[in-house]
């Protein structure tokens, strides 16, 4: 094992941290300890309850090499080789973005109109709002990387199914192992589409967290961002507007009556976004700002609905 020997708990969890926070780790002690969990298989705090707990050489050789890749800027989470989102299990990809906090925003606002839109309509609904009001709704994800925004809503709504569509082959065979990890594979299906190319079905709900980054400021994000996540699903084009142009241009054929379109945006884009919806045909039915107060999820819908 390299001269690598046994090793004290707490003891290689301090020299874990210790490394990282050299190498300038801003979650240094975060990080020690969820490479230390994972690959001792052990609880995130048994270092504390468990100090003089042995670990063996192999696990020492395994924990230090995962910590020197952390501290290179490889992302926590891309070693783990996992991440949770929406308190569900997602394994991610090198064709896949790692799921994140804010993108449960845009989960919270489309499953609000799912289970209580049709409800507020009128007393004899039509077909799609009852299958909304039975909790049914037909779901199309593009983009959809990991899966973990398909997911997350068939988890939270039983009867729904969804259609994930995304361009990279990679990321479709890691989201459909993620849907059967998370046990909702008999009603997730994974179709290799550019955006709707493939697509031959109307949908409730057509949802996506597309990308929205302007090409010259993609250089400049964080390393563990630019050097780990796909740069496909980060390049919004000059103006980071690109596939919401697509998507807003090209959903109508695709939605069902009383159907809305739900999308994650970046940072100051909801004015723009809106806009470009509005020119099609859509009004902005919500929005929703994330934890730092930005309008991170629009909700749209057919403006004669409204």
């Amino acid at each position: 094992m390299n001269g690598m020997v046994a090793m004290r708990l707490d003891e290689l969890l301090r020299r874990a941290r210790e490394r990282l926070a050299e190498a300038g780790i801003a979650e240094a002690a975060t990080d020690a300890r969820l490479l230390l969990a994972h690959i001792t298989q052990t609880g995130p705090h048994e270092a504390l309850l468990r100090p003089d707990l042995m670990v063996d050489a192999a696990h020492v050789s395994t924990v230090l090499d995962a910590v020197t890749r952390r501290a290179g800027g490889e992302p926590v989470h891309r070693i783990i080789g996992r991440r949770e989102f929406y308190g569900l299990p997602f394994r991610l990809s090198p064709a896949t973005l790692e799921p994140r906090p804010d993108t449960e925003i845009l989960v919270d606002a489309v499953l609000s109109h799912a289970r209580g839109r049709a409800s507020s309509r009128a007393e004899s609904p039509g077909v799609a709002e009852m299958r909304l009001e039975q909790g049914a709704p037909r779901i199309l994800d593009l983009g959809t990387g990991s899966g973990a925004i398909a997911i997350a809503l068939l988890h939270e709504l039983p009867e729904a199914t969804s259609v994930a569509v995304d361009i990279s082959a990679q990321a479709l065979e890691t989201a459909a192992s993620n849907a059967q990890l998370n046990g909702v594979d008999m009603r997730f299906v994974a179709l290799r589409s550019d955006w709707f190319s493939s697509v031959r079905d109307s949908f409730d709900i057509i949802v996506s967290n597309p990308p929205y980054i302007e090409t010259d400021a993609v250089a400049s994000l964080e390393r563990e961002v630019r050097e780990h996540d796909p740069v496909a699903a980060l390049d919004g084009g000059s103006d980071g507007l690109s596939a919401y142009r697509l998507i807003a241009g090209h959903a109508d054929p695709y939605l069902m009556p009383d159907g809305i379109v739900a999308v994650e945006i970046g940072a100051g884009q909801a004015k723009a976004v809106v806009e470009l919806f509005a020119r099609n045909g859509y009004a902005l039915v919500e929005s929703r700002k994330d934890l730092g107060g930005h309008e991170r999820a629009l909700v749209f819908a057919r403006a004669q609905q409204m």
